[in-house]
């Protein structure tokens, strides 16, 4: 098989030059599944510079990449071109602040095969590790944790699937201009064709994210606003009981997070001064888990707002 590489990218360059050294330091078995691989770059019109920075270095260091610019549109738009341009016959979806060992495509690879081969058919993924690691210098060096664990049943940050089972379902919907949900809609929609979820732990990749700092609250919730915007616009696609769970838009997401907040009451504000002391105290990770309480709160609080929206507005189409 020939796998692309599909990655969207957004005002990440300096995370993603590690990611693209990373992948172009592949080995590939000469008896093994993969045939060869392409590295599928899409820029989401980022404004830091890695446009400039890809014509000075691509042509050189980065002999598997093919880059692409687009008007910023969101990961589902980036992804989509990504795939329209990529040669492969399987399609491996990563993040641009993923840092991947060595063996990743060959594992994907492997594991594809296997499955297959155990199934009678290719109608299956496969997923790879996902790490969160804040470490820049040596993301690779993070041991696996619990909060690694995902139950997502297709999430992009490290996935691989035949490419006509992607275009069968209609790729991504480039609605979800936003953050969020877009690749677990197209999950429901793989779903309904029968593809089987295969867990491939071999092949790891490492989320590099910043330390936790105070600074990063203001975007935190605008992206919890965001993802709960997708979430309805997910809902109205496919209006179930597992979705309504998949964006907290129950009853009891409002009650649980309603009184883990006093209502709202522990938010960025009133929290800061403690936060700030775990962050001084050599836990940012625990600051971060602590912060995640109230940006649950203002995810489950727009979930239902914006859902009253789109009641009106469906019901002034009518």
């Amino acid at each position: 098989m020939f796998c692309s590489v599909v990655i969207p990218t957004y005002n990440r360059q300096l995370i993603l030059e590690k990611c693209l050294r990373a992948l172009e330091r592949q080995k590939l078995s000469p008896s093994g599944a993969i045939a060869g691989y392409e590295v599928i770059l899409v820029d989401d019109g980022s404004t830091d510079g890695t446009l400039e920075w890809l014509e000075d270095v691509a042509p050189r260091e980065f002999p598997h990449l093919r880059w692409f610019p687009q008007d910023h549109s969101g990961p589902a738009a980036a992804r989509n071109l990504g795939v329209t341009h990529a040669r492969g016959d399987t399609i491996i979806f990563i993040d641009s602040d993923l840092v991947v060992t060595d063996s990743f495509i060959e594992a994907h690879g492997k594991a594809l095969l296997k499955g297959r081969e155990k199934l009678g058919s290719d109608r299956l993924f496969t997923y790879g590790r996902v790490i969160d690691t804040c470490n820049f210098e040596n993301p690779t060096s993070e041991p696996y944790k619990l909060t690694d664990f995902s139950a997502a049943y297709f999430a992009t940050g490290n996935v691989a699937i035949s490419r006509h089972w992607l275009e069968k379902a209609g790729l991504f919907d480039t609605r979800f201009q936003f953050y969020g949900w877009e690749d677990l809609e197209l999950g429901v929609r793989l779903k309904k064709l029968g593809l089987k979820l295969i867990k491939c732990p071999e092949a790891s990749g490492y989320h590099w994210h910043p330390p936790f700092s105070l600074e990063q609250l203001p975007g935190a919730i605008d992206r919890e606003i965001q993802r709960a915007r997708m979430g309805v616009l997910f809902y109205e696609k496919h209006p179930t009981l597992e979705v309504r769970m998949m964006i907290s838009m129950t009853l009891l997401h409002q009650i649980l997070w309603g009184v883990l907040t006093l209502g709202g009451y522990l938010n960025e504000r009133t929290m800061a001064g403690f936060l700030q002391w775990l962050i001084d105290s050599g836990k940012p990770q625990l600051a971060l888990g602590i912060a995640r309480i109230f940006l649950n709160w203002y995810n489950v609080k727009e979930v239902r707002a914006a859902y009253a929206e789109a009641r009106l507005r469906n019901q002034g189409h009518k």
